[in-house]
């Protein structure tokens, strides 16, 4: 991966010249604090808050690289080690159309000396995978293919997530979100389910806050909490607090 991330930034280096990227170019931060850090309709933090924070380099060309972390327990629970989240992601965007855009690109989700594959039933949660979105005004489809094993599941190589959803504005600072996905692990059926969310986004300017009901069909089992039997895809509420400067 680190490999594939350095050809695509050597890529932009190659076919750009220093002004250029000095021009077009834009470097961006995040922040945020949410209730519960759920990453396809499965909390990440076993119900408890999250600190989360990222960096975004756009070359006006449509390239981009990035990198985003979050605080978890998932792995902890599991009798691994990690407990933060690092995602190194590259990839391009743009317009096939006016009204039709696309987002192209290769995501790798570390979990530093998470040592799953020391645990039984588990492999290394490291994973790695591409993707492709489609968006058509309001809406887009997304499809991510795992190239590795997925989130320490054995043998799930190929595994794959289809998404789809929209962001309606409502007025000039609220958003409606909307957002339904299929999550396919590779022979491991038990372990494959359906996401869905419906949210509110507001713009203050000095900050943003969502508020989303969350919910899946993941089997209780395959997805209990390994710290306390609970079931980590039931439904909630999640408030999150992020700026962007």
């Amino acid at each position: 991966m680190k490999k594939l991330i350095l050809s695509l930034l050597a890529g932009i280096s190659a076919s750009t010249s220093v002004a250029t990227l000095a021009a077009d170019s834009s470097l961006a931060f995040n922040a945020a604090v949410t209730s519960d850090y759920r990453y396809r309709g499965i909390t990440q933090t076993r119900f408890d808050p999250a600190v989360q924070g990222g960096v975004d380099y756009t070359h006006g060309s449509g390239f981009y690289v990035g990198a985003w972390a979050s605080t978890i327990k998932w792995i902890d629970d599991a009798g691994g080690n990690a407990d933060v989240e690092l995602d190194i992601y590259a990839g391009t965007r743009g317009n096939l159309t006016e009204a039709l855009s696309y987002d192209v690109g290769v995501i790798t989700y570390v979990y530093p000396d998470n040592n799953m594959d020391a645990v039984s039933g588990f492999d290394d949660a490291n994973t790695t995978e591409i993707y492709g979105q489609l968006g058509y005004g309001v809406a887009y489809l997304k499809y991510s293919h795992a190239l590795t094993n997925l989130f320490g599941f054995v043998d799930s190589e190929n595994s794959n997530y289809i998404d789809a959803g929209a962001n309606i504005a409502l007025n000039k600072t609220l958003t409606l979100n909307l957002h339904a996905g299929h999550q396919e692990v590779e022979n491991n059926s038990l372990a494959s389910y359906d996401d869905w969310k419906i949210g509110l986004t507001n713009d203050f300017g000095f900050c943003t806050l969502s508020l989303a009901y969350i919910d899946t069909n993941a089997d209780e089992v395959a997805y209990a909490s390994p710290a306390n039997g609970k079931f980590m895809g039931k439904e909630t509420v999640v408030a999150t607090l992020s700026k962007v400067f």
